[in-house]
């Protein structure tokens, strides 16, 4: 009484923190709150579950793993001290080095030990400290789950089973006295392994050949095959404990023959301090953001394309989901990138909102409503839309042509592609480029090293996707924000940099200046080209989109008038002398006369023929025209023949009829049942409105400090219930009850002792069952009882509540303080 004793176990532990520090633990692992633990011991026991505790490790930095795979080999309570020495060896070798490595880890070992308790996989004090068990059996060796450390089992644990007889052989080739029974010999060659004096003169006496056996096994794996007739050094080894039989073939090399080997120490390499990123290269900031901006431009650029290009219908939906092969390379010739850059576009758009399937029966992809509103956004804002989606996006375009665990190709926006590890990984890339100062390029490799020591790889079994897909994400981070503008030339761009510290309306502001002005204008040239010497208007561009066809981009865009784009402008709508207004408007040289005789030619030949449904038609006042049409062998296939002299029908569809004449030189148009022109009008095709996908999770969601704060209270209370000390009831009463069952008295009982309650301002503790027929324990402090209700304040749920009497199973008064 009176004294702090150390906690027995892990739920001690936790009940001794305080708030802030269980509500940490609550935010460093947000799978215990779902549901919130009904006490202390709940929530313990939810800690040590073998799903919640990988994770826990999955999220340790490489230090504060490697601290936990030193407690995993080392006794089950170990010493500060213990600890430390595993870190840090017993500087028999390695000189002025180890020493520095010991300095480093002797500074960062406190920091690593408060993450492991803070997150409950340690526990109890430096003199007893105590990783819990079931990290201990992920992280401890075993044939089956071989440590990380490379260390072998104990003496104790490899001969278990061992004869009395052999043990005492083994006793006898290294020197010791003969024991009487099995567990003082093992005591004795454990002791002689790791007394370091005595463990040197018995290696001093080895032949080399046996040296160099241990050499091979000392970091890892300990185990080896063995031969019925084992070689000399093999024979000398196994003689003397120091390789120590596994099964008739296999051997193991002792964990404390290893730690002398190690010169005590657990790792190979102690990682107590993060890598540096390393400067590949400093540029001028201004320089790196000019490049950002203008690849930030090229972005937008090429989405509106994307948008462009699918506006009247996009391709068709795989049966499995997703594009095919041939239309991804389809739209990477149009959009003129390769196919892995094609992807990644295709899934920007698709991430951003700007893509979706159109849910018809021939399912395709097309535009959303959503796409034109992005479209009427400033330039710096449509790029905030677009890289925030990005930071945000779990969907990898970077997997697009690889292959799924079933050996199934992973197709652009197909399923399959969400990797929920995406967002955290590219924010920790961008926040190393934030370390740096302004304009430094990091060195790819440094910066791997350090992201693998924040979040290091356990050993998974390889996948389809290899073992190490954290970094196969950073290196897809670095090309897709050079493709975005989030970085220029390699380095962190002053917008991006806003965009990660402080909000997008700041990034916009810093992009807006770097963007170039539209232009309002293009040069006529007289070889039917257009140039744009920058980017256009949204109206110029649209419209000069449909009358020509862009024939290079770069610096400035090269469009190229045809017949056949003059002929679209016409099918939009467009009359020549609209044409003819619009280039005389907008261009900065005249109208070059080839340009005027190709649009005047073509609108003159424009809808002479009609195409109409029969299947189809073909209708012309101009007789010669048709008996053209006719005589002409590449129409053989349109089975046409003359219905009047001045009308032809036809076997195809209208598309077909219309695509076949225009192939063979004709300008037809298609015209309605009524006889009108119909006018084909870009941008028809949207999808129904539709979210954005939504990203995949890596885990249960980060609590806020309101739910933290409530979980807390909750625990706190419930905990209270299931410990708070009770009176017993005197021997005999209907109120005595086994140790942690539910209390039991009568209705009488149970309402007198309530009323009581009541009048002195006492607190009792009360067995109660619910509608749902779920029995609960309760610390309650009745306020009022009448009509067969009781209100109270139930320190359980940390609020007043009322309670039917009937439904109280029994009530019991709390212990005095110090009772029990």
């Amino acid at each position: 009484m009176g004294t702090t004793t150390p906690p027995r176990t892990l739920a001690e532990a936790l009940r001794a923190r305080g708030d802030e520090s269980l509500a940490g633990l609550l935010r460093a692992r947000p799978d215990l709150l779902n549901p919130v633990p009904n006490d202390i011991t709940q929530l313990a026991t939810r800690a040590g579950t073998r799903a919640s505790v990988v994770r826990a490790l999955e999220h340790l930095d490489r230090f504060a793993l490697q601290t936990a795979e030193a407690l995993a080999v080392a006794p089950d309570p170990a010493p500060y001290d213990t600890l430390l020495s595993l870190l840090t060896g017993d500087g028999l070798d390695d000189g002025e080095q180890r020493d520095d490595v010991g300095a480093a880890v002797t500074a960062a070992l406190p920091g690593a030990l408060a993450t492991l308790r803070e997150q409950a996989l340690v526990w109890g004090e430096d003199d007893r400290l105590r990783l819990v068990r079931t990290a201990r059996e992920l992280l401890a060796p075993s044939p089956q789950h071989p440590s990380p450390t490379g260390l072998g089992p104990t003496v104790a644990e490899a001969t278990a089973g061992m004869s009395p007889g052999r043990l005492q052989e083994i006793l006898a080739a290294t020197g010791l006295p003969a024991t009487h029974d099995p567990v003082s010999a093992v005591a004795a060659l454990s002791a002689l392994f790791t007394d370091r004096t005595r463990m040197a003169e018995l290696l001093d006496t080895a032949p080399a050949e046996a040296l160099s056996v241990l050499d091979r096994l000392v970091w890892g794996p300990p185990y080896g095959e063995v031969t019925p007739n084992p070689t000399p050094p093999v024979k000398w080894l196994r003689d003397r404990g120091l390789l120590l039989p596994v099964s008739t073939r296999t051997v193991v090399l002792p964990r404390e023959a290893a730690l002398h080997l190690r010169a005590g120490r657990a790792h190979r390499v102690p990682e107590p301090v993060p890598p540096a990123v390393a400067a590949a290269a400093e540029r001028d900031p201004r320089a790196v953001d000019r490049a950002a901006a203008g690849q930030a431009f090229m972005a937008l650029s090429t989405i509106e394309e994307l948008l462009k290009l699918w506006d009247g219908g996009g391709p068709t939906i795989l049966r499995a989901g997703g594009l095919s092969v041939r239309e991804l390379k389809r739209a990477a010739t149009a959009l003129d990138v390769t196919e892995p850059v094609a992807a990644f576009w295709i899934e920007l758009a698709y991430g951003a909102g700007l893509l979706a399937s159109d849910g018809e029966t021939d399912e395709r992809y097309a535009p959303t409503p959503a796409s034109d509103e992005w479209l009427d956004l400033s330039a710096e804002d449509r790029w905030t839309h677009l890289a925030t989606a990005w930071l945000a996006a779990t969907r990898t375009p970077g997997l697009v042509g690889g292959q799924d665990a079933k050996g199934r190709a992973l197709s652009a926006l197909g399923p399959e592609l969400d990797r929920s590890a995406a967002p955290d990984v590219r924010r920790r890339v961008l926040a190393l480029f934030a370390e740096l100062p302004p304009g430094t390029a990091p060195e790819a490799g440094t910066l791997l090293r350090r992201l693998r020591w924040e979040r290091p790889s356990r050993g998974s079994a390889p996948t389809a996707e290899g073992t190490d897909l954290r970094s196969r994400l950073a290196l897809w981070t670095l090309n897709e924000a050079e493709l975005l503008g989030i970085t220029g030339r390699g380095a962190l761009a002053a917008p991006a940099r806003a965009l990660l510290e402080e909000d997008e309306e700041t990034a916009a502001a810093r992009l807006a200046p770097l963007l170039p002005e539209p232009l309002d204008h293009v040069l006529l040239q007289a070889d039917l080209t257009a140039v744009a010497p920058g980017p256009l208007e949204r109206p110029l561009a649209d419209t000069l989109s449909v009358l020509a066809d862009v024939e290079s981009k770069g610096g400035a865009t090269v469009y190229r008038f045809t017949p056949g784009s003059v002929r679209r402008a016409l099918d939009a709508g467009q009359a020549a002398a609209d044409l003819h207004a619009f280039l005389a408007a907008h261009s900065r040289t005249p109208v070059p006369q080839p340009l005027s005789y190709l649009i005047d030619d073509v609108a003159r030949r424009h809808g002479h023929l009609r195409i109409g449904a029969a299947s189809a038609y073909v209708r012309c006042d101009d007789e010669a025209v048709l008996n053209e049409i006719l005589a002409d062998r590449r129409s053989a296939g349109l089975r046409l023949r003359r219905l009047a002299p001045t009308v032809l029908a036809a076997q195809s569809d209208p598309g077909s009829l219309l695509e076949a004449l225009r192939n063979m030189g004709y300008a037809p148009a298609a015209e309605s049942a009524e006889g009108d022109v119909l006018i084909t009008r870009a941008g028809a095709r949207r999808t129904p409105p539709r979210t954005p996908p939504a990203p995949v999770p890596e885990g249960p969601p980060a609590p806020d400090d309101t739910l933290l704060g409530a979980a807390v209270r909750a625990i706190r209370a419930g905990d209270t219930a299931a410990t708070v000390a009770r009176k017993e009831p005197p021997e005999g009463t209907t109120g005595s009850t086994p140790s942690g069952a539910l209390p039991r008295t009568t209705p009488a009982e149970t309402l007198a002792t309530v009323q009581a309650a009541a009048m002195t301002g006492s607190t009792v503790w009360i067995g109660y069952v619910n509608a749902d027929g779920a029995a609960s324990q309760r610390v309650i402090a009745p306020v009022r009882v009448e009509g067969g209700f009781v209100t109270a304040y139930d320190h359980t749920a940390d609020e007043v509540r009322t309670y039917p009497l009937h439904r109280i199973t029994g009530v019991a008064e709390l212990a005095e303080e110090g009772e029990g």
